[in-house]
C-alpha cells in the first residue's frame, strides 16, 4: 500500500488509559480493538505467508471452502488472501482458523494480541475494519474537538515487527533515548521556544525510522500528553511513484469521503504533526523541489512539490514536522525547512554493542569472545552502531564458532565478515550453480545501480527497468540479505548493498553486459574512486573499500566456489593504472586516508607494497582507532619513505591510567595479562601504535618525523622513544609540537641524547621547565662527545634565568649548533646578557640566532652591540617584536659599524622604532658595512623615509633587501625615492606593502621604474586596483622591465621562521 490511509479511533479517556497490557508483547498492541485481518496478513513475510496458505489446506473446515479458489490463494498477496477469507468464510469460523494456524507457526506474539483483543462491545472486533468518517461523530460532540481524530496517511501496522529486533526492548530503550531529544513531544518540559522542524539524522540502519514510528505509536497511545490531535505519516519512498494530485488528495488518498473535510479540519486546528520519513529517498533532481512551491491545496502538483511545499511551511504553516534523512541529503533539506532543530540518531552506543551480543549468544562467554574478535578492527566497531550490523556480525561469527574458526581472521576486515555473511546465507546446496550464478549476476547488479542513483529502496518498476526479474534474486530473496515488504524491495543493511555494488565490479561478464553496463547509471572504476563523485555521492567510499577487500586472492576463491562465478583480475590493473601527470596510481589520488584503508582492506602485502612504493612524504591524521589500524599496517610496506608527520587526535588513546611498567614488561616478554587486557578496544592500539613505531627504525631512509598537535599517555611515550634509541634510527630531523602530556618533551629529548644522526630538533609547546627539566636534557645533549646538531628551535618554553643560564653554558662544549632559534620563549634582559656572554666565546659555532618576542629592551642592546663587534660568525639576527625603541637601535648600530662585524641580515620587525631611529640606521649604509639585509616592517618610521633616500644614492650602498612593510609612509617623500632608486646599484628587493602612498605616490614610483633595468627585482605595493593610470603604468613597467616582479597581494609582513633554518630561501 502507497499511501494507505485509515482512521483509527483512539479513546484514551481513564478506561483505555488503564488496561494493563503485557510489555513483552510489541508496542503497537494499543491497537488490538481496531486490528483488521488485512493488515495482519499484511505483516507476514514471504515464507510465512506460504506456510499460512499451506495450513490452510490441512484445515478440514477450511480445505473444501477453498478448492474452487485454490489458484487465487496460492498467487494472492496478504492484502488478496485476506479478501477472499473475510469473503468465503463463515465470520464466525474466521477468528479461530486465523488463531489456530497462527499458534502451528509458533507466531506466539500474534496469536496472543488475537487472544486478548475480544472486547464485550464486539463479537469479532479483531477482525473489524474501522473507517468511521467525519459525518458519523456522535451529535453531541463538537468535530475535531472532544472526540480525538488520529489521521495517519500510512495506516501504522498493526505490529510493531522490525526484521531484526522483533520484541527487543534492549532496542526500543535505544530509540527512546533519542525521543527524549524532540521538545515538542514534551512541550511542558521544554525550556526553550519549540522549533517547529525537527530533523533527525543519522548514517543507514542506526533507527531513524524506528525512532519516528514509536513517536507516532505513543501519540495513538497517549502517552506523549497528547500534544497533537492529527498526525500524519508520510513514506518518502512512496511519493515517488504517485501521480501529481492535489495536497488535498495526497493525505486523503485512500478514503476519498474525507477530501471534502480535511483542509478545514487541519487548518482549524492548533496541533498537527507531520512526520516524513525517508526525505534522502526521494527521487528528485537536484534543486528541484525548491520550484514551483504552492499553498494551494486544490492545485494539482507533482507530489514532491507538494512535499516541499510542506516542508516550506506553505500548506500548513503551524504544523510541526518531524523528518528523517541520512546527512547527504541534508543541503537539500536545509533550502526548504526554517531553524530547524537538529538531532543525530546515534544508534548503539559502546554499551549497546556489549549487551546487544549479550543477548544474541545467550552466554557471556560465547558473547565476549565475538566481541572482542569485532573490537580488534576498529572500522567494523565503529559500524556497529547500526543494530543491522551488530545482527549480521552475531549470525556470522554464531557459525564460525560452530565451524572452529579463528574469529579475529573473520573480522580482520569488514569484507572478510560480510563476505562470510552472504556466502553462509546461501548455502550452494540449496540452488543450482547456474542458478546461484544468475541471481548473484542480477542482485549485483541491482546493488551497483541503486549505489550510483543512491536507492536503497526499490520498486517492481526498478527491476523492470534493469531487465530483472523477482525470480532472478529467488536466490536472495528472503535469505535475510533482499527483503520484500510491500511492493518494495531492500537490502537488509546499506553495507550489504555496497558489498554486492563492490562485487558488481570483479564478476567477470560478456561483451554484451559490459556494453549494457556502460548504458546504465553505474560508474566505472575511475569514477568509483574521483573525489567529486565522492562528494555527491559519500556511499560509493564503502564500495571501493570492499572493492579492495575483494582484491585478496582467498576472499576471491571463496566467493568463486560459494556461487560459481568467474572473477575478472584485470581489475585489480585498472586499480594501478598511472595517471601521465601523476606518478602515482589515480585511485590514490583520493584522500589519504582512504588511500590506506582500501590498502588495510586487502590485507594483500605484494599489493600493498606497489602502491606505497612512491610514497616519499607523509602527514597521517589519527582521528580514530582506525585509523592508527590503517596507517600502521601500510607504513611496514613503504621502504622509500623519508618524511613522516603525525598528528593523533584526543581519545585514540587511554589516558595515563594503565601500568606502565606491566605494560613494557609484558610487551618484551611477548605477552600481557588478561587485566591489562581488560581497558576492551583502545588498548588494542597500542599495539597498533607499536607498529607504526617500529617504521621509525626499521625504515633506514626516514629521516624526519614531526609530532603535531598530538595527545599521547605515557606508554605511548615511552614506545615511541624505545624506537627512537635504536641503532637502525637513522632520523636526522626531529620535530616535537604542542603534544600531551608535557613530559612527552622530556622523554624525547632523553631518548635523543648521543643520537650521532640528528641534525635539526624543534620543541615548541607551553611547557614549564621545572615540571620536565628539557631544558636541562638540552644541555646534556649539545655537550655530549656525538652530538651533531646543528639547527635548535625552542618556541614558548618557561624557565628561569638560571635555567636559561645553564642551557646556554652549555653551548662552550658543542662544536656543531649553527643556528638558534629562541622565537616566543620569556627570556627577558638577563637571560639574553648570558647568551651574549656566551656568543663572545671564541669557539661559539652560532652563525644564525632568532630573538624574536624574547621580551628584550634597550637594556640588553649594549651587550647585544659588543657581540656583534667581537662574534667572526654571527651573519643573522632577528630581534622582531622586541621593544627595543630608537635607543636601542642607536646602540646596536655602534657595534654594526665596527669594522669587525660580519652580520648580513637583520630582522628589527616591529621594535618600536621611529624617524630618529631611522638617523641612525641610514648611517650604516655610509660605510663599508657587512649588512645585506634590513627589515623595519611594522615600525612607525614615516618620514624616516627620506633619510634611506639619502642612503640609496650612496656608492656604497650594500642592502640587497630592505623591508618598510606596514611602516605609515606616506606619499610626502615618493618622488625622492623614485629618484633614488633609479640610481641605485644594488638594491634587488623593496617592500613597500601596506603603506598608503595614494595614487600619485605609486604612480611616480613606477614612472621612475618603467624604463629602469637596474637591480631591482621585487618591489611590493599597495596600490588602488580600480585606477586606470595605475594599471596601466603596471602594464608598461611589465612591457619595459619584465626582470622586475610588482607584487600587489602582500598582505602580512615577511616571515622568517622557515629562513633561519633554510637561510638559501632568501
Amino acid at each position: 500500500m502507497s499511501l494507505t490511509q485509515a482512521m483509527y479511533r483512539a479513546d484514551v479517556g481513564p478506561d483505555a488509559q488503564g488496561k494493563s497490557e503485557d510489555p513483552s508483547l510489541n508496542l503497537i498492541t494499543f491497537l488490538k480493538p481496531e486490528f483488521n485481518l488485512k493488515t495482519l496478513l499484511e505483516q507476514l513475510d514471504r515464507d510465512e505467508l506460504e506456510s499460512f496458505k499451506s495450513l490452510l489446506w490441512t484445515l478440514p473446515e477450511v480445505g473444501d471452502d477453498l478448492k474452487t479458489s485454490s489458484y487465487k490463494v496460492k498467487e494472492a498477496s496478504g492484502m488478496e488472501l485476506a479478501e477472499l477469507l473475510t469473503n468465503i468464510l463463515p465470520s464466525s469460523s474466521l477468528r479461530p482458523v486465523v488463531l489456530q494456524i497462527l499458534k502451528k507457526m509458533n507466531l506466539m506474539q500474534l496469536s496472543q494480541i488475537l487472544e486478548g483483543s475480544q472486547t464485550p462491545e464486539a463479537e469479532d472486533p479483531v477482525l473489524e475494519i474501522i473507517e468511521e468518517p467525519l459525518e458519523t461523530q456522535r451529535a453531541d460532540e463538537k468535530p475535531g474537538k472532544e472526540e480525538r481524530q488520529k489521521n495517519i496517511v500510512e495506516g501504522l501496522p498493526l505490529l510493531y515487527k522490525n526484521q531484526f529486533w522483533k520484541g527487543d526492548e534492549h532496542f526500543q530503550y535505544v530509540t527512546e533515548r533519542s525521543q527524549k531529544l524532540i521538545p515538542f513531544l514534551s512541550p511542558k518540559t521544554a525550556t526553550k521556544p519549540v522549533p517547529h522542524t525537527v530533523i533527525l539524522y543519522g548514517p543507514a540502519g542506526v533507527g531513524k525510522t524506528t525512532v519516528a514510528r514509536k513517536c507516532l505509536q505513543e501519540w495513538i497511545q497517549g502517552s506523549q500528553g497528547q500534544p497533537f490531535k492529527y498526525a500524519f505519516y508520510l513514506r518518502c519512498r512512496d511519493l515517488n511513484h504517485m501521480s501529481p494530485c492535489t495536497f488535498a488528495e495526497l493525505i486523503s488518498k485512500d478514503c476519498a469521503k474525507w477530501k471534502a473535510d480535511i483542509k478545514e479540519v487541519v487548518m482549524q486546528a492548533q496541533e498537527v504533526l507531520f512526520v516524513v520519513d525517508g526525505f534522502d529517498e526521494l527521487r528528485v533532481p537536484a534543486g528541484a523541489l525548491i520550484h514551483d512551491i504552492c499553498g494551494d491545496w486544490e492545485m494539482q502538483k507533482p507530489v514532491p512539490i507538494l512535499l516541499s511545499s510542506l516542508l516550506k511551511g506553505k500548506m500548513v504553516p503551524k504544523a510541526k514536522l518531524l523528518v528523517t534523512t541520512r546527512p547527504q541529503a541534508l543541503q537539500e533539506l536545509f533550502i526548504l525547512v526554517d531553524q530547524p532543530l537538529l538531532l543525530e540518531v546515534e544508534g548503539f552506543s559502546e554499551q549497546d554493542r556489549h549487551a546487544y551480543f549479550l543477548k544474541h549468544f545467550g552466554d557471556e562467554k560465547r558473547a565476549l569472545r565475538a566481541l572482542e574478535a569485532v573490537k580488534g578492527n576498529a572500522a567494523l566497531f565503529r559500524m556497529g552502531s547500526a543494530p543491522a550490523v551488530c545482527w549480521v556480525a552475531c549470525v556470522c561469527l554464531e557459525l564460525q564458532m560452530e565451524r572452529e574458526a579463528d574469529l579475529a581472521l573473520t573480522c580482520q576486515t569488514c569484507t572478510s565478515l560480510f563476505l562470510q555473511f552472504l556466502c553462509s546465507q546461501v548455502p550452494s546446496s540449496d540452488f543450482r550453480s547456474e542458478q546461484l550464478r544468475t541471481s548473484l549476476e542480477a542482485i549485483c547488479l541491482l546493488a551497483a545501480q541503486g549505489l550510483w542513483t543512491q536507492m536503497s529502496v526499490f520498486h517492481d518498476g526498478d527491476l523492470w527497468k534493469l531487465e530483472l526479474k523477482e525470480s532472478d534474486l529467488s536466490c536472495f530473496l528472503n535469505k535475510r540479505i533482499l527483503q520484500r515488504d510491500e511492493d518494495y524491495f531492500s537490502f537488509v543493511h546499506l553495507s550489504i548493498q555496497q558489498l554486492l555494488a563492490a562485487i558488481f565490479y570483479i564478476l567477470k561478464r560478456g561483451e554484451k553486459e559490459a556494453e549494457d553496463s556502460a548504458q546504465r547509471d553505474i560508474g566505472d572504476v575511475r569514477k568509483l574512486f574521483s573525489r567529486e563523485e565522492r562528494v555527491k555521492n559519500p556511499n560509493l567510499a564503502q564500495v571501493g573499500l570492499f572493492l579492495f577487500g575483494l582484491l585478496n586472492e582467498q576472499r576471491m576463491k571463496e566467493l568463486e566456489m560459494t556461487f560459481g562465478c568467474q572473477t575478472a583480475m584485470e581489475i585489480k590493473q585498472e586499480l594501478l593504472q598511472y595517471k601521465l601527470e601523476e606518478d602515482r596510481p589515480y585511485f590514490s589520488l583520493t584522500d589519504l586516508r582512504e588511500v590506506f584503508a582500501c590498502l588495510y582492506e586487502s590485507q594483500e602485502e605484494e599489493l600493498v607494497k606497489e602502491i606505497m612504493a612512491p610514497f616519499e612524504e607523509l602527514s597521517l591524521h589519527l582521528k580514530t582507532s582506525a585509523d592508527l589500524m590503517y596507517s600502521s599496517f601500510c607504513l611496514k610496506s613503504c621502504p622509500g619513505l623519508h618524511r613522516l608527520s603525525i598528528q593523533v587526535a584526543k581519545g585514540v588513546f587511554l589516558d595515563n591510567d594503565i601500568p606502565l611498567e606491566s605494560y613494557l614488561e609484558g610487551m618484551r616478554c611477548g605477552f600481557l595479562s588478561t587485566e591489562l587486557w581488560a581497558t576492551e578496544n583502545r588498548l588494542l592500539s597500542l599495539g597498533l601504535w607499536t607498529d607504526l613505531c617500529s617504521v621509525i627504525c626499521c625504515n633506514k631512509n626516514l629521516s624526519l618525523l614531526e609530532i603535531n598537535q598530538s595527545f599521547l599517555n605515557d606508554i605511548t611515550v615511552r614506545i615511541l622513544c624505545d624506537y627512537i634509541t635504536y641503532a637502525s634510527c637513522r632520523l636526522q630531523k626531529v620535530v616535537i609540537r604542542n603534544v600531551s602530556p608535557t613530559t612527552t618533551y622530556r622523554d624525547l629529548c632523553l631518548a635523543l641524547i648521543g643520537k650521532k644522526t640528528l641534525s635539526h630538533l624543534t620543541v615548541s609547546g607551553n611547557v614549564q621547565e621545572s615540571k620536565t627539566l628539557t631544558l636541562m636534557l638540552l644541555g646534556e645533549m649539545l655537550k655530549h662527545e656525538k652530538c651533531n646538531l646543528a639547527f635548535l628551535r625552542l618556541k614558548s618554553y618557561s624557565a628561569s634565568t638560571q635555567q636559561w643560564d645553564d642551557f646556554f653554558l652549555s653551548f662552550h662544549s658543542n662544536q656543531s649548533l649553527t643556528c638558534l632559534d629562541l622565537t616566543d620563549n620569556n627570556l627577558q634582559d638577563d637571560s639574553a646578557k648570558m647568551l651574549c656572554m656566551t656568543l663572545r666565546y671564541p669557539r661559539c659555532s652560532l652563525k644564525r640566532l632568532s630573538l624574536e618576542n624574547c621580551h628584550l629592551t634597550d637594556a640588553c642592546c649594549k651587550d647585544l652591540s659588543s657581540t656583534l663587534m667581537v662574534n667572526q660568525r654571527l651573519t643573522h639576527l632577528s630581534l622582531a617584536k622586541n621593544n627595543l625603541g630608537d635607543i636601542g637601535v642607536k646602540i646596536l648600530c655602534e657595534g654594526l659599524c665596527y669594522p669587525g662585524s660580519k652580520l648580513q641580515i637583520l630582522v628589527l620587525q616591529q621594535c618600536n622604532i621611529s624617524s630618529h631611529g631611522c638617523k641612525y640606521l641610514s648611517k650604516l649604509f655610509h660605510g663599508d658595512g657587512s649588512l645585506t639585509h634590513l627589515d623595519l616592517s611594522l615600525n612607525p618610521i614615516a618620514i624616516g623615509l627620506w633619510m634611506f633616500c639619502d642612503a640609496l644614492r650612496n656608492p656604497n650602498f650594500n642592502l640587497k633587501f630592505l623591508g618598510l612593510w606596514g611602516c605609515s609612509l606616506s606619499p610626502l617623500y615618493c618622488q625622492e625615492l623614485a629618484s633614488a632608486l633609479a640610481s641605485n646599484q644594488k638594491l634587488q628587493t623593496l617592500d613597500l606593502g601596506q603603506n598608503c602612498l595614494g595614487p600619485t605616490g605609486v604612480a611616480e614610483i613606477l614612472e621612475a621604474l618603467k624604463d629602469n633595468s637596474g637591480p631591482l627585482k621585487t618591489l611590493r605595493l599597495k596600490i588602488d586596483k580600480s585606477n586606470a593610470k595605475i594599471q596601466t603604468l603596471l602594464k608598461d613597467v611589465k612591457e619595459n622591465n619584465p626582470s622586475l616582479k610588482i607584487d600587489v597581494a602582500s598582505v602580512a609582513a615577511p616571515s622568517y621562521h622557515d629562513f633561519f633554518e633554510h637561510p638559501e630561501i632568501l
